[in-house]
């Protein structure tokens, strides 16, 4: 794409690859850089290098925001700590997480409020979403819950516990901010996503040595490296979206460096290390036990550790003989911020440097093939010479899922059995159609208990009789055996899962099968090209009611369920 003119957001643009990419995509001339950052002083600190860079962009060019882009945005200023400490945000943090996406999520969510406002034409996410998520450490979490469960802990103790291990979970997490990203670019027209992913691990493998004083290797690390694929794969799907962004991910195998090189204080989490003075007179005897906590005073010097170090951004400083070591050939080596924006920006463009995991997966998974599509015109035929054998129609066992395919296919399989011609079906009377299929399902004992067997009650024209058995598939069972009926709820439970009979549901058929032959219509007799496949021929000029065609057209339309690459 064009990036000129275009509205571009870098999230996590304080970074060493996010300040790079600011830099290169200046000379494409974006209208607007939106530098975010979760510490809106370093958003401001890179806004005001950029500034000093390049002048001549005047005041507003670039934009700093602040704060967490994984939680709601009340909450985004907050620390993480101080969220899961207090119960009521707690609580709140953790129904963000977990609860099914609503719009009410969604429009609380600190991602909704940035990109309605600023309406990002590009979003360049140099966040490291892998270790931002991973090193909360559900390890950690396990080890402080089981302690307490082994001691007999307070109940309210033990609970407290429990929701910061859920609202540490991983793939919950993972989930749902791919969920929101996806949902607010749709919303504000995002025309391209592009990721700065990580492999976990530099580019090592399961020997990796470089850890946190984890056992080797680290369940930590490779907890990054799950959540990096696990991230990579929903990118994927994402890529796959119809009407989405074009979604792209670049994924550096090694250290990234360098920022700045320089002599100065050592810091630690933002703050200096400070230097002690221990004598060898306070030298510890190791007998039975070593305390790692103590309360023992160390004497501090006033002074604190200053050397000679190269700033590798989010990955922290290390000292000459870190960065000898971990950059050595056969060790992590490195890769520069500059060489991964111009990598970037080469791929916004619309060129191809293959560097893009998505599409790489692209290439290397294995699509639908020739053969099984020639096949399954004979696993149909043999599946219909099965059906006249032995006397059954085959429609629906909600196996396969969701419910609301099996309640499809059971309702245009009872319109089948009253008229074989789809324009019969549209001529037909509402109220009457609806009236022959409830007395199918009176009269057909066996239909009705099969339907209501594999969990799909059956709504009666009436609207307020439902016939079903032990198990219902709608709604799920989720914690509450009872549920309140309002006329949204049996709206929304119908739609999804219940065969209804009701006569507007039954004109809501008549309708579908109106627009299918519409779209076939408007296809000229004359186009015999390779453009179309569902044409008056492909529906037996509407002399059959396929049902497994028609449901199949509907999860295209109505679910917008299309696949989009073959």
């Amino acid at each position: 794409m064009n990036i000129r003119n275009k509205s571009v957001l870098i999230l996590g643009g304080f970074g060493l690859v996010g300040s790079a990419i600011a830099k290169k995509i200046i000379k494409s001339n974006p209208s607007r850089i939106i530098i975010s950052s979760l510490r809106l002083s370093e958003a401001e600190e890179a806004v005001k290098n950029l500034h000093e860079q390049f002048p001549e962009k005047g005041k507003n060019y670039f934009v700093p925001l602040g704060g967490d882009v994984f939680v709601r945005n009340e909450f985004k200023n907050i620390p993480r700590g101080e969220i899961l400490s207090d119960p009521k945000k707690r609580k709140v943090l953790m129904s963000d997480i977990m609860d099914e996406l609503s719009d009410e999520i969604l429009k609380k969510s600190s991602l909704y409020t940035l990109t309605k406002k600023y309406k990002p034409d590009i979003i360049i996410d140099c966040i490291n979403t892998a270790t931002a998520i991973a090193y909360q450490d559900i390890y950690t979490s396990y080890r402080h819950i089981s302690k307490q469960i082994k001691n007999k802990a307070k109940y309210e103790d033990i609970i407290s516990s429990t929701e910061m291990l859920l609202c540490t979970l991983y793939i919950p997490q993972l989930i749902r901010h791919v969920q929101l990203l996806y949902t607010c670019m749709i919303n504000v027209n995002t025309e391209t996503y592009i990721k700065i992913g990580t492999s976990g691990t530099g580019g090592m493998g399961l020997n990796i040595p470089y850890t946190h004083s984890e056992e080797k290797p680290s369940r930590v690390l490779l907890s990054k490296s799950s959540i990096a694929g696990a991230h990579t794969l929903l990118l994927f799907l994402m890529a796959r979206t119809p009407e989405g962004p074009i979604t792209k991910e670049i994924k550096p195998t090694g250290a990234i460096a360098w920022k700045k090189i320089e002599f100065g204080e050592i810091k630690r989490n933002g703050k200096p290390i400070e230097l002690y003075d221990v004598p060898l007179t306070q030298a510890v005897k190791l007998n039975k036990k070593l305390e790692l906590k103590t309360n023992q005073k160390y004497k501090k010097s006033g002074k604190v550790l200053k050397s000679v170090f190269i700033d590798t951004g989010e990955n922290g400083i290390f000292s000459k003989g870190e960065f000898e070591t971990i950059t050595a050939q056969k060790q992590m080596e490195f890769v520069t911020p500059e060489e991964i924006a111009d990598v970037v920006i080469f791929e916004i463009r619309g060129g191809n440097t293959g560097h893009d995991i998505v599409s790489s997966l692209d290439h290397a998974t294995m699509e639908p093939t020739y053969r099984a599509g020639y096949m399954q015109h004979a696993a149909v035929n043999k599946l219909n010479e099965l059906e006249k054998i032995n006397g059954v129609d085959s429609v629906a066992f909600e196996l396969l899922g969701p419910p609301r395919l099996s309640k499809l296919l059971y309702e245009i399989y009872l319109i089948s059995l009253i008229h074989k011609s789809m324009k019969d079906v549209i001529k037909d009377n509402v109220k009457s159609l609806s009236e022959k299929c409830n007395n199918i399902i009176v009269t057909n004992d066996t239909l009705r208990n099969q339907i209501i067997s594999i969990g799909i009650p059956i709504l009666l024209p009436d609207g307020n009789t439902l016939l079903r058995a032990e198990n219902i598939k709608i709604p799920p069972f989720r914690g509450e055996n009872e549920l309140v009926i309002t006329k949204e709820n049996k709206e929304k439970w119908a739609t999804e899962g219940w065969v209804d009979l009701r006569t507007s549901n039954i004109k809501r058929w008549q309708k579908r099968l109106s627009e299918l032959i519409k779209e076939a219509e408007a296809i000229s007799d004359s186009d015999t090209s390779s453009t179309h496949v569902r044409t008056k021929t492909y529906w037996n000029n509407y002399e059959e009611l396929n049902i497994g065609r028609i449901c199949s057209w509907l999860f295209i339309h109505e679910e917008k369920g299309l696949r989009m690459k073959s």
